[in-house]
């Protein structure tokens, strides 16, 4: 694996998360772990479906009466009278018996707070369809949902007794619109319920994969004998003037609290991040390598979602004949072009920051935004192209570009006409300065390399002893040293 020449410090900030994939559980089953599984199934599982219909049957044709003429579009004001006390009695006991015959034996530590005291109710994690239990344990509080859920059947009409709050994906306002009404709920003096907030991440173009497993899900835990769940209510959280002002502190704080409750690390990863997944699947790269923590990652580089992305198609044009998607060193000197030398080696371990030997998208991204941009600058790019101009025509003919690479890169027979004909836009035989400007702004990567490659001279003539520092080459436009400045403009 290439060795750094310079000492890099690592923003402790940009550190890969404790989970590189938090969006998967993966059940390892032993051949008596199935044996057993099929064996208690064979009888519990045709025992609770018969029990569960009975259950919905009973209880469905209630909760319709009691949501019956309602809005299916959820309504601005509570349910009240007659119809909350039905509605409410009936997902109360239909939820406890359904989660009894499913085997949960449920365990409480803590106490709920009043929704005057608490009117928000953060629940987490989100894992999966049976963690709707806390809703039953919580006193039926309003929840948030997607709208799609309220036409579900049977299902949609007992959660149509909950009033939820309604989050539409295909809506561009429902965002802004989703948080307004939550704060309206949250500020009417105990009128409304309290509102657990979920964080669940679904899939619309994964819906086989979904599917799978949920139906695995729902055979393991109907095949087992019980289940145990653990809900604890912590005390309230009440932010801080600080936190008032910055909403994101206080968000930070509370999961900071639920983790060390649960025991379990935290990561950045987001909705977003589920996106970036799909992307990959669909450029044919595994999936979870456009995981980014992009909560994290698009705060502190100033990146929109469109713009990682785009960094994400050039990831993968550079990374899809590895089947890991992940860069090694040879694909990445076959994309740039150009053969494996000190200089790429260079360039390639600022990107590896975990130091494996290869470039995930994370990584990646990080290596295109902190260095090689920085370096990208209008005075570096004019430098290169004096440097390549050897007798200084305003046009780089292709023995110029030819000599100075393979002198540069040690390499006597280096063949660089492919990369000369994708700068030389027009054709002509000879880059002009604007060719040579706009293929530097598509590729930052170059920049890089050859003010490394500066650096790398500069650097050797400084310990050589052969040459005087002053003589040396210049020194490199952004230094590996500013990472620290570069990245850490905002704090975590």
């Amino acid at each position: 694996m290439p060795q750094r020449v310079f000492a890099l410090p690592r923003q402790e900030s940009l550190f890969p998360p404790a989970v590189l994939n938090p969006f998967v559980q993966e059940v390892q089953l032993t051949t008596a772990d199935k044996i057993r599984l099929l064996l208690v199934g064979s009888v519990l599982v045709p025992l609770r479906v018969l029990c569960l219909t009975v259950l919905l049957v009973l209880s469905w044709p209630l909760a319709a009466i009691a949501t019956l003429c309602g809005p299916t579009k959820g309504t601005s004001q509570p349910i009240k009278g007659w119809r909350r006390c039905l509605g409410h009695a009936v997902v109360s006991c239909a939820g406890r018996a359904f989660f009894f015959f499913m085997g949960f034996r449920v365990t409480v530590k803590g106490k709920r707070v009043s929704s005057k005291e608490a009117p928000i109710l953060a629940v987490a994690p989100h894992s999966s369809f049976f963690d709707g239990i806390v809703c039953v344990i919580a006193g039926l509080p309003s929840t948030v949902s997607r709208s799609e859920n309220l036409a579900t059947p049977v299902f949609g009409r007992f959660l149509r007794c909950l009033q939820p709050v309604l989050v539409s994906r295909l809506d561009p306002d429902s965002r802004k619109n989703t948080i307004l009404e939550i704060e309206r709920r949250a500020t009417s003096c105990g009128e409304w319920p309290q509102v657990p907030l979920y964080l669940e991440y679904q899939c619309s173009q994964c819906c086989s994969d979904i599917q799978t497993a949920t139906r695995e899900i729902l055979l393991l835990t109907l095949s087992q004998l019980y289940t145990n769940v653990e809900v604890e209510f912590l005390p309230p959280h009440v932010p801080t003037e600080e936190e008032k002002q910055e909403p994101y502190l206080f968000a930070h704080r509370v999961r900071d609290t639920m983790a060390t409750a649960l025991g379990v690390p935290v990561t950045d990863h987001t909705y977003e991040d589920c996106r970036l997944m799909i992307s990959a699947g669909e450029l044919t790269l595994p999936m979870e390598a456009g995981l980014v923590e992009f909560t994290k990652i698009s705060r502190k580089l100033n990146l929109k979602l469109d713009n990682i992305k785009k960094e994400l198609e050039g990831f993968a044009a550079i990374a899809s004949e590895s089947k890991g998607g992940r860069i090694r060193i040879e694909e990445f000197a076959k994309f740039l072009k150009l053969p494996i030398s000190p200089a790429l080696n260079e360039l390639f371990t600022l990107f590896d920051r975990n130091g494996d030997g290869t470039i995930d998208f994370r990584e990646y991204v990080i290596g295109l935004t902190v260095l090689c941009r920085p370096a990208n600058t209008k005075g570096t790019i004019q430098m290169l192209f004096k440097l390549f101009d050897v007798d200084d025509d305003g046009r780089i003919t292709q023995e110029e570009f030819t000599s100075l690479l393979r002198s540069s890169l040690g390499v006597p027979d280096l063949d660089v006409t492919k990369l000369f004909q994708d700068i030389d836009a027009d054709g002509s035989g000879k880059i002009t300065y604007t060719e040579f400007e706009d293929f530097a702004l598509k590729h930052p990567e170059y920049s890089k390399l050859f003010t490394t490659y500066l650096e790398l001279q500069r650097h050797h003539a400084l310990h050589s002893g052969d040459t005087d520092p002053a003589a040396a080459p210049p020194t490199n436009t952004v230094s590996p040293e500013a990472e620290d400045s570069a990245s850490d403009k905002k704090e975590d």
